[in-house]
């Protein structure tokens, strides 16, 4: 989605100004911080961040989320009404990994796993968001897919549907999720130059590199019983989750 909007800024604010809106690093979980100060760093332009003791947002349901981009609050809006603009923008966008979700549709299928989209997505012309996301994964290769446009704490609908992994490329989310359920969460941080933010595996945050990656991983984790005792103390230092999320 980032590559997509990062070109609709362009398109709207112009190069020059958009060439410094490089993909949003989140600040280290460094201990004089508050997790609700990490989790509102991660989302809010520098020059237009909350004081320190700002409360947790809890996500509005007519709250944007973040686009990933160092844009200011106004800018961010602007490319989101943008956005809203298009019809059927959901539907437009490229595989980031191709052939990522048709893999993840064959593994469910053969695993017997039961597996719920999570997105929080502002909508646009056409169909419902919801819709869209779901003719989206169609035509990539997950038939019937069940969708949750997402308002609030991912980690609460994790911990109210006793979802065992949450697999989410945002940091704020993953710290939802083991703040406020007994999921496992992995974050999927690709090679880009980025820095892991410093505290995610001391808070249970397993890290991939790759969708490719994570569901390698998790096919680890469902080997038949008498294959997992051998290999599972290979997957908890893959992810780095020797201790319960919730410590």
């Amino acid at each position: 989605m980032e590559s997509e909007l990062l070109r609709h800024a362009t398109m709207l604010f112009g190069e020059q100004a958009i060439r410094q809106a490089q993909p949003l690093q989140s600040p280290a979980l460094s201990e004089p911080q508050t997790l609700a100060d990490t989790a509102i760093d991660a989302v809010d332009a520098p020059d237009e961040r909350p004081p320190a003791d700002a409360p947790k947002a809890e996500g509005a349901p007519n709250e944007p989320p973040a686009t990933g981009l160092q844009l200011t609050s106004r800018q961010q809006r602007r490319l989101w009404r943008h956005v809203e603009s298009i019809d059927g923008y959901w539907e437009s966008l490229t595989e980031i990994e191709p052939g990522v979700i048709a893999r993840l549709a064959a593994l469910a299928t053969a695993r017997r796993w039961e597996i719920i989209f999570l997105t929080k997505r502002p909508e646009s012309v056409g169909a419902t968001t919801q819709l869209q996301t779901q003719r989206w994964l169609d035509a990539k290769g997950f038939a019937f897919p069940s969708v949750y446009v997402v308002q609030g704490s991912r980690g609460r609908i994790a911990a109210a549907l006793g979802l065992d992994f949450v697999v989410d490329d945002r940091p704020e989310n993953c710290l939802d999720v083991v703040i406020d359920s007994k999921a496992r969460a992995i974050l999927v941080w690709r090679d880009d130059g980025r820095q892991v933010p410093a505290a995610t595996r001391r808070l249970g945050i397993g890290v991939v590199k790759s969708v490719a990656e994570c569901l390698d991983i998790l096919m680890q984790i469902d080997a038949p019983a008498e294959e997992r005792s051998s290999i599972m103390d290979r997957v908890k230092r893959l992810l780095g989750l020797k201790e319960p999320a919730n410590v």
